[in-house]
């Protein structure tokens, strides 16, 4: 049995006209997943508006309670019931941190991008927390201060910022553009 937390990686491109019902769908699977002993999260990342693959993300506790949920007959109920809304599906399973960074090729970036990258999400996110709640929390204990500060920033952090990060960085992280690219990219998109 695998101690380490395993994430379950799920690309699929969405049929033709099949956004919403696709969408739909996929709701249906998280709250599914939701109910299995040992489900830790899952996420979804929306492809950039030029394609429709979607990263579809399921977390759990260790191998074990992974593999439970994925051959039970309420997971392959709800796959049946997807069938048609989506094309190709590419499954990746990974542990541990390299989980957020590995790419449909099973390679993962070197571990200072991987800094980087973190760092980029939880900078920003650090600050505004700081900026509205540290006034409020400057009288408290460093335990109890730092104890709200990283419940209330731990699941921003997974769900939005940590994935958030990972799409705008990733031809960075997979070596094909300098930040430099993506800044002026992202300059470019953002010019009105």
């Amino acid at each position: 049995m695998s101690a380490s937390p395993v994430t379950l990686m799920v690309a699929r491109r969405v049929a033709s006209g099949r956004y919403h019902d696709f969408n739909r769908w996929l709701n249906e699977g998280r709250d599914l997943a939701a109910d299995f002993p040992g489900y830790l999260g899952s996420g979804v990342l929306a492809p950039p508006k030029d394609d429709d693959e979607y990263q579809i993300i399921f977390r759990f506790s260790c191998s074990d309670t992974l593999n439970a949920w994925e051959h039970s007959a309420s997971r392959n109920a709800w796959l049946q019931r997807g069938k048609g809304l989506y094309n190709a599906p590419h499954e990746h399973r990974a542990t541990g941190l390299d989980a957020w960074f590995q790419t449909s090729s099973g390679t993962a970036p070197p571990r200072w991008k991987q800094a980087v990258a973190v760092w980029l999400a939880f900078f920003p996110i650090s600050l505004v927390f700081q900026w509205v709640f540290g006034n409020a929390l400057a009288d408290w204990p460093m335990f109890p201060r730092v104890l709200a500060s990283t419940l209330m920033l731990t699941p921003v952090m997974v769900f939005v910022f940590i994935p958030l990060s990972m799409r705008l960085l990733a031809p960075w992280l997979a070596g094909k553009w300098s930040l430099l690219d993506i800044v002026a990219r992202w300059r470019h998109e953002h010019r009105t």
